[in-house]
């Protein structure tokens, strides 16, 4: 058993709510940080079936002392659900949760999003804990309170805004990880890197597969999207959408193959791509950081490219579902170079269709 080390913090600290993000290692063993930011004497756990096995007892230990219930749910985006989130609220009801209690996420994007949404709408919003057990949700997903389940054909539809009481992000969990899901997670970090430039995007080649870097590699995505929301919590002066930088393609992407084929970082990657293409297509991006984007990307082992047996059409239909379409206009978020982006609300059709033929692989 190893000895709860916290690494990094970072504050985030909105009009409303001021929380901590702990950025450590065998941070389930600290039951006295967790236990100072339970509100009340209630909790309950959700999870999944994967990762019961692996953290749930460890975290149910460190909450011995007050009354604590477990949702385990099934593993993946398909079950990102109206169903998961009833079977939540089911139970909270059955075992006679208040106001006071706390609704704790343990597990990656999936299970942190319906966790929040359901927080959001039990008894109009009680407290959350975010514990993100991979990469993509340590860097991104857990962090900054958006909240939300898919519907057929559209990602996260249904949702709200509710920030977390706190985030425990533990490195030592991303040992248990998947390759191919770390890698998912590492198209996040890129996005922040295009996103800021400088000496961020300057490094990534030499840290992005360096697992020692890790908890600082984090804790400065964190902090670039921690200063983010504190300009813009709920996306009303645009400012905040600009971290959907490649997510209008890769949304449209996952709901086109049903969510089946590709994980959510990959399908990122993949509309990183295709972001940063368009903007050269526009004349906003010089080649040459089309091509550090593209390399990055490849650095890191990821899909940059569209199989030829996706329909571009059903894709472009499917990308009016994005959040971001505004008076039945689609919204890009576009590179005017690496560090600089911004959303633009006049992009035809004829030049989407042309980047994504231009971004088909026929290998």
């Amino acid at each position: 058993m190893g000895k709860s080390e916290v690494l990094q913090e970072v504050e985030v600290k909105l009009p409303h709510l001021r929380y901590t993000i702990y950025i450590g290692r065998h941070l389930l063993h600290d039951a006295a940080r967790l236990q100072a930011v339970i509100p009340g004497t209630q909790a309950l756990i959700v999870t999944n079936q994967t990762l019961a096995p692996l953290y749930l007892d460890r975290l149910r230990e460190a909450l011995c002392h007050i009354q604590c219930q477990v949702v385990i749910l099934p593993d993946g985006e398909a079950y990102k659900t109206q169903a998961s989130v009833a079977k939540i609220h089911k139970a909270l009801i059955q075992y006679k949760h208040h106001r006071d209690t706390v609704l704790i996420a343990l597990g990656g994007g999936v299970i942190g999003d319906i966790t929040g949404f359901a927080a959001s709408t039990y008894h109009r919003g009680v407290a959350c804990i975010q514990i993100p057990t991979t990469l993509l949700a340590q860097v991104d997903s857990a962090v900054g309170g958006k909240t939300a389940i898919n519907y057929p054909g559209a990602k996260n539809a249904v949702g709200s805004f509710h920030q977390p009481c706190a985030v425990f992000i533990d490195v030592a969990m991303l040992d248990t990880l998947p390759e191919r899901e770390f890698r998912a997670g590492l198209a996040e970090v890129i996005k922040y890197g295009v996103l800021v430039g400088g000496d961020f995007l300057g490094q990534l080649a030499h840290v992005l597969l360096d697992k020692q870097a890790l908890p600082l590699l984090i804790a400065q995505c964190c902090r670039i999207k921690a200063r983010i929301i504190q300009q813009d919590e709920r996306e009303s002066t645009g400012q905040r959408a600009l971290l959907n930088l490649g997510h209008t393609f890769a949304h449209a992407l996952e709901a086109v193959t049903h969510y089946e084929r590709w994980l959510h970082g990959e399908a990122v990657a993949i509309g990183l791509y295709c972001a940063a293409r368009l903007s050269h297509n526009l004349g906003c991006l010089s080649l040459a950081d089309v091509n550090q984007v593209d390399a990055l990307l490849q650095h890191a082992g990821l899909p940059r490219r569209i199989p030829s047996d996706i329909s571009l059409s059903a894709m472009y239909e499917l990308m009016y579902q994005d959040k971001k379409v505004q008076k039945n206009k689609l919204r890009f978020i576009l590179i005017k170079k690496l560090g600089e982006c911004y959303v633009e609300a006049s992009v035809s059709e004829q030049d989407v269709m042309h980047v994504l033929a231009d971004a088909v692989s026929f290998t």
